[in-house]
């Protein structure tokens, strides 16, 4: 007999499980007004937020600095200068890159014709066999198969990015000027959130949440930062290897694609071998070029980083999947960017916060951290008790034994 579950009945006098169905009314409205502000002032709310992240990883530094004896303004300063001199060395490095195809858009469009002319000749047999399998099935249809057509390439998309320019750069003067104010306000912002608790136990958590805060965000962005450098070096090389043109521009898009998790490695191939298809002769070269990048991409991903980024920073695949996923809708490609800083922080609040720890366990990668009761415990027994059952029968039969024996004195 399979075991039954069931949602919460309602009773007439509004106790008991009604007030728990009730309150999940009431988070599950709130979560999606939530979602929607959210999504409504990303304007606002991008810039605040990735001030904030950067103001986590850039206050140990401050603080290093006033250890020196040097003042928490002139410290601003120089980050915020130093951020807004690496933005234009990498706008520097691309502007070239940039005009340069953007003035050949004419005879990209003509190559990319004629190569997908030379592809509808390559797979002309498959389409005639589907031609004479569609007469087959519909005797009386004359129809010709449909021509690949080949969208003209205009300057609609060079439009776009102007229109959009003046609202992108506000963000970043905004960003980097809310960061220079929080950096040389010290520990103004600390202090606030600290205040705000009543014992003392509970102010020293609050600080000590603030503090792993800046370590775990602190590693986690500086390993990644430095893994993506050599990344874009890599790509770079490898492109210029292959005789792709913008060698420095493919470098810089992997540097900056890689810290959007999946999605960047899967843009940077497929762009990788659009190019490569305009300017390699077949289709073999180009394939070999996009697989070259595909290479380089798994190899950081599956080797290099869970190498160098500690365990305790690693999350579940699934999680930061659906979260890039999720902050690619309400804020673009900024929300893809942030999502897993964004996680992080939220793994390291579940560690402080009443009620969160199953919250961050569940944020874990492979090895999760333990949780302070017996429920890791038996999730884990029932989970490889029922890894080994062939179907449901046995697992229930295997899983049953399990509760069996914990229900044991």
């Amino acid at each position: 007999m399979a075991q039954k579950f069931s949602f919460p009945r309602f009773r007439p006098d509004g106790t008991g499980a009604s007030g728990r169905a009730a309150n999940w009314a009431v988070i599950g409205i709130f979560m999606i007004m939530a979602f929607a502000a959210i999504a409504a002032g990303r304007d606002f709310l991008m810039p605040v937020t990735l001030a904030v992240l950067l103001f986590f990883v850039f206050t140990p530094l401050r603080r290093l600095a006033r250890r020196r004896g040097v003042p928490d303004a002139l410290t601003a300063t120089i980050v915020t200068l130093g951020l807004v001199i690496a933005v234009a060395l990498i706008g520097l490095g691309a502007s070239g890159p940039v005009s340069q195809a953007a003035q050949n858009l004419p005879t990209i469009k003509t190559r990319l014709e004629q190569k997908f002319s030379e592809l509808r000749e390559s797979f002309e047999e498959i389409q005639q066999a589907a031609q004479e399998i569609e007469q087959v099935q519909a005797p009386d249809d004359e129809g010709q198969p449909a021509p690949i057509k080949v969208e003209e390439v205009s300057d609609s998309t060079l439009t776009s990015l102007m229109k959009f320019t003046p609202a992108i750069a506000g963000q970043v003067v905004f960003t980097l000027f809310l960061l220079f104010f929080m950096l040389a306000s010290g520990d103004l912002l600390y202090l606030k959130i600290v205040q705000s608790f009543d014992s003392m136990a509970e102010k020293r958590g609050a600080y000590l949440a603030l503090r792993q805060i800046e370590d775990s965000l602190g590693n986690y962005l500086g390993a990644i930062t430095i893994i993506n450098a050599g990344l874009g070096l890599a790509v770079g090389l490898a492109m210029f290897a292959w005789g792709m043109p913008g060698a420095i521009l493919f470098g810089i898009s992997a540097f900056i694609l890689n810290f959007i998790p999946y999605l960047g490695a899967i843009v940077g191939v497929i762009t990788s071998g659009l190019v490569a298809l305009v300017v390699m002769p077949g289709v073999f070269w180009p394939m070999m070029v996009a697989g070259t990048y595909m290479f380089l991409t798994s190899l950081e991903g599956q080797v290099i980083t869970p190498y160098f980024v500690s365990r305790r920073l690693q999350m579940n695949t699934v999680v930061v999947f659906l979260a890039v996923a999720l902050w690619a809708w309400l804020w673009s490609v900024i929300g893809m960017i942030i999502a897993v800083p964004v996680l992080v922080v939220l793994r390291v609040l579940a560690e402080y916060v009443p009620g969160w720890e199953k919250f961050g366990n569940f944020l874990a990668g492979e090895e999760p951290p333990a949780i302070e009761d017996e429920d890791e415990e038996e999730a884990r027994d029932i989970v490889e008790a029922g890894a080994g059952a062939e179907d449901e029968s046995a697992a229930r039969h295997v899983t049953a034994e399990v509760v069996e024996d914990a229900g044991k004195p």
